[in-house]
């Protein structure tokens, strides 16, 4: 009897087995499809990353695959957020009807783009649309002229950033130039800038301009320049 068990399990082993073995699924996918939890008791952990590759799961199939570490930290630097542009020539000042009094846009067009995808600017209203909700770092300057202006100017013009949400436009910042009176000279310094973090929402559209600009001499903006550049920093 037991000769007759050895020979069964020897020809057994001898056949190759092509099988899909599935555990809680009668239907197996793979070689081994689990359809539930793991639990592993014992692992070793590794020091450094080269050798070593990490399991990722398919969300459309939950299908495990092998992946570079490497991967991980390239996509981890990738912000689809991030936009920078800078205008040295043929500045205008927008003025729409639905932005705050005294604001005037400057006409950033999304070619002048330093980094980021296009796609994040409206060349139709000069905006840049916040792509999901969070908190956000913005930088934008503004140099009127040569940056110095031999007299105080007129409605204490300045930078600042309007955000458009369901149709209300509204400056959530901003910062004049800055003057002086000397005893021979009355200068403004027409060169500023704002940064700071704001909270937005998904859709809102972000413009960049002066605001008290209505007195600015429209030949000036001719040698004017502008920057500014935005990123999400938190959800």
């Amino acid at each position: 009897m037991k000769t007759k068990i050895y020979s069964l399990i020897l020809a057994c082993a001898s056949i190759p087995l092509f099988s899909q073995v599935g555990i809680n699924t009668a239907t197996p996918q793979a070689t081994l499809d689990v359809n539930g939890t793991l639990i592993v008791r014992d692992t070793p952990q590794a020091t450094v990353l080269p050798g070593f590759q990490l399991l990722a799961s398919n969300l459309g199939s939950d299908e495990v695959f092998i992946m570079d570490p490497q991967l991980v930290i390239g996509a981890s630097k990738t912000d689809p957020s991030i936009f920078a542009a800078k205008k040295t020539t043929g500045i205008s000042l927008l003025s729409l009807g639905l932005f705050p009094s005294g604001f005037r846009a400057v006409n950033f067009l999304a070619a002048e783009r330093t980094i980021g995808s296009a796609a994040l600017f409206n060349d139709t209203d000069n905006t840049y649309t916040i792509p999901s909700t969070g908190v956000y770092a913005i930088g934008f300057s503004f140099r009127y002229g040569s940056g110095l202006q031999a007299s105080i100017l007129a409605n204490s013009p300045g930078v600042g950033i309007v955000r458009t949400r369901a149709g209300v436009a509204t400056v959530i910042d901003s910062r004049p130039f800055s003057g002086a009176n000397l005893v021979l000279l009355s200068l403004t310094i027409s060169d500023t800038s704002v940064s700071s973090l704001y909270s937005f929402q998904a859709g809102d559209k972000i413009s960049f301009g002066l605001v008290g600009s209505t007195a600015l001499d429209v030949g000036l903006l001719g040698s004017s320049t502008s920057s500014f550049y935005i990123y999400k920093v938190s959800n």
